[in-house]
Order: C-alpha cells, then structure tokens, then sequence
C-alpha cells in the first residue's frame, strides 16, 4: 500500500493568496528562553496552504467547513494528469477525462511544480477551472473537486462563478494540493479539513491511498 501526502507545508514565507491575512507562526512560550514547554501561537488565514472551501465561502446562508459530511471526503478519487494542457481547464480539457463512475476527481496541472519547489512567490498565472469546465463537472455528477493551486479559478476573477458554479451544487471544493509525485490513476481520498465551527474554510491534511 502507498501513501501519497498532498498536502503543502504551512510555514512562513510560504505562497499566499495576495489578499490573504498574513502567516505567522511564533513561539508565545519556548522552552530555550525557561518555559516548561514550546507553544507555538499561529496567524493565518482559513484559505492558507492545502485548505477546503465551504459552502459560506461564497454563499451567505451557505454551511461552515464543519458541516461537510465525512462521506464526501473519504473514498475512491481519481487523479487526472492536465500537465500538458496551454491553459485553463475547460470543457474541452474536461472532456478528455473519463469521468465515468467518478465523484471525486483531482487535476494535475504545471501547478504543482510550483509547490515541488516551494516557490515562494505568488503565481498569478497559475492553471485553474473556468465557468465551462465546471458546469460539465456538475452535470457528470462529480461530488468533489480538487485543483493544485490557491483557488479553483483564475486570479482577477470579479464574480466567481466558478465558486458559485460549484458551492451551490454541493461540489466540495479542495484547492492547494501538491500532485506533483502522483500519477495519474485511481486512488482512495482522504481529505480532513480543521473541524472549525462554521466557518467559511479550513486547512485540510489530504492524502490519497493505492492499494
């Protein structure tokens, strides 16, 4: 059995979503300064790193990141490897993935390069959903929705119809994910966000699992 582990280190310095709040993690008692144990106090965005979007993200009576059912997050997952694609992931690009029986799908793109080399530096040019591929992804039934960068769509978007393609749908949202060492295949997903009482997102720790 292998173990793949998706999820991006959380540390400073790390790439950030430009309007994110800041990251911080510091000691507020330390024991190389005589405290009887190292507690590190952290300040970071919901949407900081590997991270799930909740319904309330973009939908104001929407449910927090602790209502998602675990059934939705655990089971079979399918990889599909969109490495070599010029753009966005479009119906186009959509529709060379066979979906059959599939609900929860995850795209590899040139993104995740980016987070094999712990870039630093925000990239506003990354690989992401638009409005056409998304609406295919709800009408083939996909339940979850897994992208290897900071948001499911691109930077600059004003209305976010990719979010509310998705959201209203019950399509759960995964962003952040490290697929660089995955190949394409099937998988088992499990995929557990911070139990945050309801809050609009959360880091998650997801790792899919190969027989």
């Amino acid at each position: 059995m292998k173990l793949y582990d998706l999820s991006v280190p959380i540390h400073e310095g790390m790439a950030l979503w430009p309007s994110d709040p800041p990251l911080s993690m510091k000691l507020a008692s330390s024991m190389a300064r005589g405290d009887r144990a190292n507690v590190t106090r952290l300040e970071f965005g919901a949407h900081t790193g590997t991270h799930m979007d909740a319904p309330f993200h973009f939908m104001r009576d929407g449910s927090g990141i602790d209502q998602i059912p675990l059934e939705t997050l655990i089971g079979p997952c399918r990889v599909f490897d969109l490495t070599d694609i010029p753009g966005h992931i479009d119906r186009a690009a959509v529709e060379r993935c066979d979906l059959r029986g599939v609900t929860r799908a995850l795209f590899k793109t040139r993104n995740s390069a980016r987070w094999a080399r712990d870039e630093h530096e925000f990239d506003k040019g990354f690989i992401a959903v638009v409005t056409d591929g998304a609406r295919l992804l709800v009408e083939r039934g996909v339940k979850l929705v897994g992208v290897d960068y900071l948001s499911v769509e691109p930077y600059g978007s004003k209305e976010h119809p990719v979010h509310l393609t998705f959201l209203p749908a019950n399509v759960i949202i995964v962003e952040g994910l490290n697929l660089s060492a995955v190949p394409a295949g099937d998988y088992e997903l499990i995929a557990l966000p911070m139990k945050l009482k309801d809050c609009d997102g959360a880091p998650s720790r997801v790792v899919l699992r190969q027989a």
